[in-house]
């Protein structure tokens, strides 16, 4: 069995413990395979696991790998500039990373042209770091009934980007707060709004996202190995 195989085969037995620790089931949970400075045969070897929901940063590495792959769905995860939502639009099934209404906008122009409606998650920036892009909790509200009325997008929930840290533990309460964005926004009953996904969660505190109530992960390392930057 190769390596990727058996990386996946330990992920799956935590996400399993983690999802009966919340009373939910593994299909509750969706692993996506973060796919990027990778190539193509490696990611090919997650695909053969069943792993078919791959996650990319990058724009760019969505469309060199695009036509290689077939039978998956692409999920764009990283922060999204306005310019290059054309080249993606129709290659992925999700963008996570909805932070602006200029992006939005964008968004719903480039779907309406494709007569599609995209699926996005809004970001949220809940740790509050200057670093990191997203909508701060207490906007979050306002911002996805702004968006709402785009006939071309769907908010379908909440994504974040956690800190890093060195014990997952300590994000806990950071997953545990997106669970409550959540729920209240659910609440609202806004129209156009579903709010059923919440992708938080990497390779180093997924376990406790999950327990928090994650259904979506993004886990690359923990797959893949680390990551060469230099190929880029």
């Amino acid at each position: 069995m190769n390596f990727v195989a058996e990386n996946i085969a330990e992920i799956e037995e935590k996400i399993q413990r983690a999802v009966e620790k919340s009373g939910r089931k593994r299909e509750d949970v969706l692993l996506i395979a973060v796919s990027k400075t990778k190539p193509v045969d490696l990611i090919q070897k997650a695909v053969d696991c069943g792993l078919t929901s791959l996650g990319e940063n990058k724009v760019q590495e969505v469309m060199e790998k695009y036509d290689h792959m077939e039978g998956v769905h692409w999920h764009l995860i990283g922060h999204l500039q306005t310019n290059k939502v054309k080249y993606i639009i129709d290659k992925v099934d999700m963008i996570h990373s909805v932070e602006s209404l200029k992006l939005a906008q964008e968004i719903n122009k480039r779907a309406a042209a494709q007569n599609k409606v995209m699926d996005v998650l809004v970001e949220v920036n809940v740790a509050d770091e200057e670093s990191k892009f997203g909508v701060k909790p207490e906007d979050v509200e306002d911002f996805i009934r702004q968006i709402a009325e785009l006939a071309h997008i769907r908010v379908r929930g909440l994504m974040t980007v956690a800190p890093f840290v060195e014990n997952p533990e300590e994000n806990r309460e950071v997953f545990c707060q997106m669970q409550q964005i959540l729920i209240d926004i659910k609440g609202k009953n806004i129209d156009n709004i579903d709010m059923d996904v919440l992708s938080m969660g990497m390779t180093g505190d997924y376990e406790v996202a999950i327990e928090e109530g994650a259904t979506m992960v993004r886990v690359g390392t923990g797959i893949f190995g680390q990551r060469d930057y230099g190929i880029k």
